[in-house]
């Protein structure tokens, strides 16, 4: 499988995403917000774009699929609930659908609401597994579910899916907010390590070379996957005074999204 991350450089800190067969040079783009730069991408690479994924149904999510429709004929994949919500969808998907591309790289599409209440990530498994998260799950942070999402369902993807997964996953997501996330890590968990060691570096980051992490170190300095932390517990009383002395994990997911909607 061939990964080529397109940074967007938009107000909305897009990644755009190409993922290709190395035999035959098939290729499926992901959320092409940018249709252009991602056309350019593939033509320099030698890559044929025949198939779009949108990962859920916002527009700098599904802004360029009409141009990359027209340039290419590429058929169009979404969650199978967008239906009336993404025009021209040609294959609708659900929980357990694989996406072929080419000869060698088929994509197990997971079922992940909260951003969305019709929202895919997809999961390449192998020696080196990776998940394509959309708005889901971000470096060193979690989606907001403000247009459309429910933030019980995004704990709930978190917890019964994506924590699941090995620690060795490449994460690719659908925006560069990485330092800001680690601020907010290092918000509400000072003495967090790995953040402050991360920090400088994000912040001077380029990012039409942007680092991958993995969910490994996902566990390390994204506060949404770190609810049994002291420290964030600590914190997150300070905020709310009522909150039990033994929170379950749900609730401080909750606090914790309650929290950086307003951060």
């Amino acid at each position: 499988m061939l990964v080529e991350q397109i940074w967007t450089a938009n107000a909305y800190r897009n990644f755009n995403y190409l993922i290709a067969c190395p035999e035959t040079g098939e290729a499926l783009a992901v959320d092409p917000l940018d249709h252009e730069k991602c056309l350019a991408a593939a033509k320099a690479k030698g890559w044929r774009i025949t198939q779009i994924l949108n990962t859920h149904e916002h527009g700098d999510h599904t802004g360029g699929n009409g141009p990359m429709v027209a340039a290419t004929g590429a058929k169009l994949l979404a969650h199978a609930k967008a239906k009336d919500k993404i025009r021209g969808i040609d294959r609708g998907l659900a929980a357990g659908d694989v996406v072929k591309i080419g000869r060698t790289v088929e994509l197990e599409c997971l079922d992940t609401p909260g951003h969305t209440m019709s929202h895919i990530c997809l999961l390449a498994h192998g020696d080196r597994p990776a998940l394509f998260c959309g708005d889901t799950l971000f470096n060193a942070g979690a989606g907001n579910c403000h247009n459309g999402g429910h933030p019980a369902e995004l704990y709930n993807t978190f917890a019964a899916q994506l924590a699941k997964l090995p620690d060795a996953t490449l994460v690719y997501p659908g925006h560069d907010y990485i330092a800001n996330n680690l601020r907010f890590t290092l918000d509400r968990e000072p003495e967090n390590a790995k953040a402050k060691a991360m920090l400088p570096d994000m912040e001077r980051q380029d990012p039409s070379r942007a680092l991958v992490t993995t969910l490994g170190l996902e566990k390390e300095n994204n506060t949404f996957f770190r609810l049994s932390s002291p420290s964030v517990l600590r914190r997150l009383r300070e905020a709310f005074p009522d909150l039990p002395e033994h929170p379950d994990p749900k609730t401080v997911f909750l606090k914790l999204r309650e929290l950086r909607n307003k951060w």
